[in-house]
């Protein structure tokens, strides 16, 4: 039995687990009835509004109307009397600030009345705007310090809802965050400039494909969150995991995940319990929540919800990350999100599935049973392809960190280089018309079994490919490259401006060519589509993107690959994406500048404290770890000698020269630490050239000796502790 505290701790909990809330009775209260319960939802704003202010609120809701501030009161006063009714006693504009965290103001609904008492008060204009400081969150040059005005914005597309506290209730109101000047200091505000312009150059497309009724077209995502879970003793015996959210030392456990049994298994008991108490939290937010299951690697799993309104998508994305780590710290366990939080296993990441579409014309990425048939989609389709090759750079850029870059171009997550899957049949379809026409589509087919009980199964027309970091999946691509532990604002801002650029070029193409007349628009498109294959085809790849064939096929291709943050973060600033962003109006130039500045500070600090930890573990944990063994094996062999015996020295000589080694390491990190530099930038290439290569080299020591000390000295929880007590 092991001698650390944390391990005796972990076990006993897993021991004597028993789950933490009473047992829902679903039959009493059945997923339908407790979904978006406390969400401020259209349903509920139809029965609570007047009938003229419902019908103002759903026009902007719904058709990007113009947002008539003359409601707000009517409003106002309908949503507090529905928060007091649910409990709530405070309101608070949740915004999300460039730290990529969810940031609240809490202030109350009572107002003394000046007799003693107190009211309920909440304005049309305490509803429309907030004012929290600016300057004490990362801005990037936009607010000094000692300029301190920003404003939070009501977001009316995006519903308030109620979250739960064991003592009561508060009245969140999704909103917009920007400074006194104007500029976006926030995750959301891009996204919704961004939806603007996708909106309008979509619906031109539309209009040149003869639709008279076309509904507000919105970009849609459903991102899968992939997460690990380690019990909570484990965690705060892990100063790395506290501070870092991944672990800078520990040798590899005897078993990983190459029996592949983890995948898909049987979900544990403790684990289940979790799940389910948090699918019921985020049901009462209406978050369509639709899968769970274990993952690839030991001790990690994966929650996903069903597509939604991209803006609403990102909000929610961010709840279902809060509410992770809130259940599972009253489960016992703590939720990481960091991309690689085990050296030697697969990270994780935040797969958003990506479409657009709207209430008139559907998913137009859909492509039906004869896509070759399916001009309409072809073109959207061909946009895509179009946005993703000239902009692929601003891709990488996007989906940057200093956790991502642990995962991404790993045998278990896409490349750094961006290329796009599209599968059999749209390759065949794309193949015939860069070759003058295309005249069929491979078809669907079915699957025998070969078992008489089993049902014949549908087979699609094409594979998946799990390798690509942009994959068509059937009616939607997958941007497999994001990162799990970041908002998917940056993303989708970027995917919703490129293809509004693309389709601002193929509407103005179709145009031009048909110049208004309706029976030229079938030669123009297939004019249209052959350019964009022929020029931008080489995005297109189908095969193993984890080999080094393909490494070295994207290079006589073309293709960027930008492997590290470093490398690809300087991208937002450069000619390209200023002129992109700018003409689009989703960012300026100096907007763009701030996130350069704000995400390659991130990226040094995260380094930095990363460092600062393999110092301090180093010097304070596991070297004492190493001496006092040491010691043992010293006085253990003077013993065997003064008793005639010859000792075997090996493992005393190797103890001493990891140790030695430790020592000098470290050293030589601080030594490296110790540098100055110049520009932001200049201190991120340190920190990603020399800084982290010297932490590996700490590790290196630190992980060997793991494996000699003996196991009742060793007070860092293990890798095999970990990943499997559950």
């Amino acid at each position: 039995m092991s001698g650390s505290s944390a391990r005796q701790r972990a076990i006993e909990a897993v021991n004597i687990y028993s789950p933490t809330a009473e047992p829902l009775n679903f039959a009493e209260t059945p997923a339908g009835e407790l979904f978006g319960s406390n969400v401020f939802s259209t349903k509920v704003m139809k029965i609570r509004l007047p009938k003229e202010i419902y019908k103002s609120v759903l026009a902007t809701v719904d058709e990007g109307a113009k947002l008539d501030s003359s409601v707000a009161d009517v409003v106002a006063s309908a949503m507090k009397d529905w928060a007091i009714e649910k409990g709530a006693t405070h309101y608070t504009h949740v915004f999300y600030p460039l730290t990529g965290s969810t940031a609240e103001k809490h202030d109350s609904f009572l107002t003394p009345d000046g007799a003693g008492g107190a009211l309920s008060e909440f304005s049309g204009q305490q509803l429309i705007q907030g004012e929290p400081d600016a300057s004490s969150f990362p801005s990037g040059g936009l607010r000094a310090t000692f300029e301190a005005r920003g404003y939070t914005a009501w977001d009316v597309t995006s519903p308030a809802y109620i979250l739960e506290n064991p003592n009561g209730t508060t009245l969140c109101i999704p909103t917009a965050f920007i400074s006194w000047t104007g500029e976006a200091l926030d995750k959301k505000t891009p996204v919704l400039r961004s939806m603007q312009a996708l909106d309008i150059h979509a619906n031109r497309i539309l209009s040149l494909f003869g639709h008279d009724e076309i509904g507000r077209v919105r970009s849609t995502a459903g991102p899968e969150q992939e997460y690990f879970l380690v019990d909570r003793n484990f965690y705060y015996a892990r100063p790395d995991l506290l501070n870092a959210g991944r672990t800078l030392f520990g040798a590899p456990s005897p078993k990983g995940q190459e029996f592949d049994d983890h995948y898909f298994g049987a979900i544990p008991e403790r684990v289940l319990a979790f799940m389910l108490e948090c699918e019921r939290e985020l049901f009462k937010l209406g978050i369509p929540i639709k899968t769970r299951h274990n993952e690839v690697a030991p001790g990690q799993y994966e929650i996903a919800p069903v597509f939604e309104n991209s803006n609403i998508a990102t909000d929610h994305q961010q709840l279902i990350m809060t509410t992770l780590s809130r259940i599972a710290n009253k489960s016992g366990m703590s939720c990481l999100t960091h991309e690689k939080p085990f050296a030697g296993i697969n990270g994780s990441g935040k797969h958003v599935n990506f479409s657009l579409g709207n209430s008139t014309q559907g998913n137009l990425l859909d492509p039906g049973e004869t896509p070759h048939a399916n001009a309409q989609f072809l073109v959207f389709c061909a946009a895509l392809i179009r946005g993703v090759d000239l902009h692929a750079p601003l891709l990488r850029a996007v989906v940057a960190s200093a956790g991502n870059d642990h995962r991404l171009g790993a045998n278990e997550a896409p490349p750094a280089i961006i290329s796009i899957f599209l599968g059999d049949q749209l390759t065949d379809v794309f193949e015939q018309i860069k070759s003058g026409g295309a005249r069929s589509s491979k078809k669907s087919g079915t699957l025998t079994v070969g078992v008489d009980v089993l049902p014949p199964l549908p087979k699609d027309a094409g594979d998946r490919n799990r390798t690509s970091p942009f994959a068509f999946t059937g009616n939607r691509f997958e941007f497999r490259a994001v990162a799990s532990n970041q908002s998917i604002a940056g993303p989708l801002v970027a995917m919703n401006t490129i293809v509004a650029e693309s389709l601002d070029y193929c509407a103005t193409e179709l145009e031009k060519a048909t110049k208004g007349d309706p029976k030229k628009l079938n030669a123009a498109v297939q004019k249209l589509l052959k350019d964009i294959i022929n020029k931008h085809g080489r995005v297109i790849f189908n095969g193993d993107g984890y080999s080094e064939e393909w490494h070295a096929e994207a290079a006589t291709r073309g293709l960027p690959n930008l492997t590290t943050t470093v490398d690809a973060l300087p991208v937002l600033t450069s000619k390209e994406v200023v002129s992109l962003f700018g003409k689009y109006k989703v960012l300026s130039k100096r907007e763009l500048g701030s996130r350069l500045e704000v995400y390659l500070e991130q990226y040094c600090m995260t380094v930095t404290v990363e460092a600062n930890l393999v110092v301090e573990m180093g010097k304070t944990i596991i070297y004492p770890s190493a001496m006092r063994y040491q010691s043992e094996l010293a006085a253990a062999a003077a013993n065997l000698k003064d008793a005639g015996v010859d000792a075997d020295l090996s493992v005393l000589k190797e103890i001493t020269d990891l140790t030695k080694g430790l020592l000098s390491s470290l050293a030589a990190l601080e030594k490296t630490m110790a540098s100055e530099h110049g520009s932001m930038l200049s201190e991120a290439k340190h920190a990603c050239k020399k800084i982290l290569p010297a932490m590996l080299k700490v590790r290196e020591h630190a992980d060997a000796l793991e494996g000699l000390v003996a196991d009742d000295l060793w007070l860092l929880p293990t890798y095999q502790e970990m990943l499997f007590i559950k």
